[in-house]
């Protein structure tokens, strides 16, 4: 047992993974447990400015047992838009979310998800494809297409062969209710005024169609590191 580590070192050795690593070589190696909980480690995976994005996202001290149970909760996603909207009936869809980079953490890469369902009389949402446009700032830096709704009888149409791969139409997110990425962009930090603008659109049909129901946008954020490569915050 005298050959084995000091605990701090091994929290060194861990930091140099990635989060989802450390917590995996714990459950594997009871040795490293202990080193993989420790806040020396964890402390590493939070963004070096956390302690200003906890007091814009909140107005009162959080307290919190451990760094690693910080950052379970920062990096935990929340809606943009916490209020659930239905649409009803319309000819035209236009969903848009806005976030002012001054939230977010600097040289970050986010991801971008349109969090949805549908009611029993649901319709008109599988014909065409919706554009997606993400900016930051006056910088247009994502542009696409989604399908918001498989076809009933699991058939493609033409528009989603055309405009679409399997990874851009819903999925099921395992709390009841459905994804769809709609792209990243990263935020460099160098300027804490410009807003990030996402929108979701089809205003090209005429096709009636309702009963969608948007919970919001979820922002997910990515680490960059050179050791273990891009991992998911």
């Amino acid at each position: 047992m005298d050959d084995l580590l000091p605990q701090d070192c091994v929290a060194r050795i861990l930091s140099f993974t990635s989060p989802r690593d450390a917590c995996r070589v714990s459950l594997v190696c009871t040795l490293v447990g202990a080193a993989a909980k420790t806040d020396d480690l964890w402390v590493k995976f939070l963004p070096s400015d956390y302690l200003e994005v906890i007091s814009r996202l909140v107005d009162s001290p959080l307290d919190f047992k451990s760094k690693k149970e910080l950052y379970l909760w920062l990096c935990s996603p929340n809606p943009i838009d916490n209020e659930v909207a239905e649409l009803i009936t319309t000819w035209w869809l236009e969903i848009t979310a806005r976030i002012s980079t001054r939230m977010l953490s600097p040289k970050t890469t986010y991801t971008a998800h349109l969090i949805l369902n549908f009611a029993n009389r649901a319709y008109g949402l599988d014909v065409l494809p919706s554009e997606v446009s993400i900016e930051v700032g006056n910088r247009q830096v994502m542009r696409g297409t989604i399908l918001l709704r498989r076809p009933e009888d699991g058939r493609k149409q033409p528009s989603e062969r055309i405009f679409m791969g399997e990874e851009r139409i819903p999925r099921e997110r395992g709390d009841g209710w459905l994804e769809i990425e709609l792209g990243e962009f990263f935020n460099d930090g160098l300027d804490d005024h410009e807003d990030v603008r996402m929108s979701v659109k089809e205003v090209k049909g005429v096709q009636l169609k309702g009963g969608l129901i948007v919970e919001g946008i979820e922002l997910r954020p990515w680490k960059e590191d050179s050791a273990v490569g891009r991992v998911k915050g």
